[in-house]
C-alpha cells in the first residue's frame, strides 16, 4: 500500500534519476501529468502496465485511481513534472492518500530552474556577486501566503528563480524594481528547459515583459534574474574551494 511520487525532471528523458526510473521498469500502473510531461519519458514503463494522463483529472479521481490499485495489490508511480518538492502539488494528494492508510515516497527530480541554469551556462552562485537563489513565484489563480509577495522575499543580492508567472511580465517587473533591483539587471527566461523545442532569451530587466511578449514565452518558463546572469560579474571570480 504505497505510492511512489517520482520527480520526472524538466523534461529530457535522460534527466530522470536511475532510481525513478528503476521505479517506472517495475511499476504496475503509472500516473502521469501529460501535460507537462515529454511523452518520451513513458518508453522506460514496462508493456503490459496502465499508463494514465492526468491532465483531465480532478484531485479526487486522481486519488481514488491510486488508491484502488494499491488496494489490487499493484505498484503505482505518480510521475509529476521536475522535482516533486516544489510547485507539484504533491502534499495534496499524499494527505489524502495517508487518510485512506496509503503510504507515500517521494523520489526527487531535477528542477527546471537547474536544467534553465545550465541551458544558459551558468552557476546561479558566485563568490563576491550572489550567494543565495530564492526560488519564488508571482501571485495568480493560487493565493500566496501573507508577507510573502515577491517584493517581500527578493534582494538584489540573490539570484532570482521565478516559476509559472511568465504571463506576468509587467507585474514582475514592478515587483523586482519593487525590491531596489536595478533596471539594467541581466534576465533571461527559458521556455521547455531541456527540451527539443526549448528556447532562451537574455535580456536586461527593464526589457524583460517586452521580451516575453513579443516572444509568446508564457506557459513553462522559468525566468532568472540576478548580477550573477552578467558575464562581466562573473569575470575573475574565485572560490576558495580549491584554494590558490
Amino acid at each position: 500500500m504505497k505510492v511512489y511520487f517520482v520527480g520526472a525532471g524538466p523534461g529530457d528523458p535522460e534527466l530522470i534519476t536511475v532510481r525513478g526510473r528503476r521505479l517506472l521498469e517495475e511499476a504496475d500502473v503509472v500516473i502521469y501529468a501529460d501535460s507537462l510531461i515529454h511523452p518520451g519519458i513513458l518508453g522506460y514503463v514496462r508493456e503490459g502496465a496502465e499508463i494514465h494522463g492526468s491532465s483531465s483529472m480532478r484531485l479526487q479521481e486522481l486519488v481514488d485511481l491510486m488508491a484502488e490499485a494499491c488496494a489490487a495489490g499493484k505498484m503505482v508511480v505518480r510521475l509529476v513534472s521536475g522535482d516533486p518538492s516544489l510547485y507539484s502539488a504533491v502534499n495534496e494528494q499524499t494527505s489524502l492518500l495517508e487518510r485512506k492508510g496509503i503510504s507515500c515516497e517521494i523520489v526527487p527530480g531535477v528542477s527546471s530552474f537547474s536544467a534553465a541554469a545550465a541551458s544558459l551556462g551558468v552557476e546561479l552562485t558566485c563568490p563576491e556577486v550572489s550567494q543565495a537563489v530564492v526560488l519564488a513565484r508571482a501571485e495568480g489563480r493560487t493565493p500566496l501566503p501573507e508577507g510573502a509577495r515577491l517584493a517581500d522575499v527578493l534582494h538584489p543580492s540573490a539570484t532570482a528563480a521565478v516559476f509559472l508567472s511568465a504571463g506576468l511580465g509587467e507585474e514582475l517587473l514592478r515587483e523586482f524594481l519593487a525590491t531596489g533591483f536595478p533596471e539594467r539587471t541581466p534576465a533571461a527566461a527559458v521556455y521547455r528547459a531541456s527540451w527539443e523545442s526549448e528556447r532562451r532569451l537574455e535580456t536586461r530587466l527593464e526589457l524583460l515583459p517586452e521580451r516575453l511578449a513579443r516572444e509568446g514565452m508564457h506557459h513553462q518558463t522559468l525566468i532568472l534574474v540576478g548580477e550573477v546572469l552578467g558575464r562581466e560579474r562573473r569575470e575573475g571570480k574565485r572560490s576558495r574551494l580549491y584554494g590558490g
